[in-house]
């Protein structure tokens, strides 16, 4: 069975977690302060070393400044253009680009 952890659809969940905080200028140990966790939590998140669950990207999306609904649009239509480019190389993490 093919682990959701190395997807592609992940990486541009990761992709897109990191640049909504980059878009904030927020540094990592920016948004740890606000979440009140470490920066080596939100390092592991953002890597794909640690996981969040739904309840925990609520949190993460509150300290970001953004709500549920516009983060799943947003990456609803990187996925769609992701499963377009399929000659993009899975090894390589994507960076998105804001629809702000």
């Amino acid at each position: 069975m093919h682990k959701s952890l190395y997807s592609r659809p992940n990486e541009v969940f990761l992709a897109l977690l990191r640049d909504t905080r980059m878009a904030r200028q927020l540094r990592q140990s920016d948004l740890a302060i606000r979440l009140g966790r470490s920066q080596a939590i939100v390092s592991r998140v953002e890597s794909g070393a640690r996981r969040i669950d739904v309840v925990e990207l609520l949190v993460w999306l509150n300290a970001l400044d953004t709500d549920i609904v516009s983060f799943a649009q947003e990456l609803h239509q990187h996925l769609k253009v992701s499963t377009i480019r399929t000659n993009l190389s899975t090894s390589k993490r994507p960076r998105l680009v804001s629809h702000e």
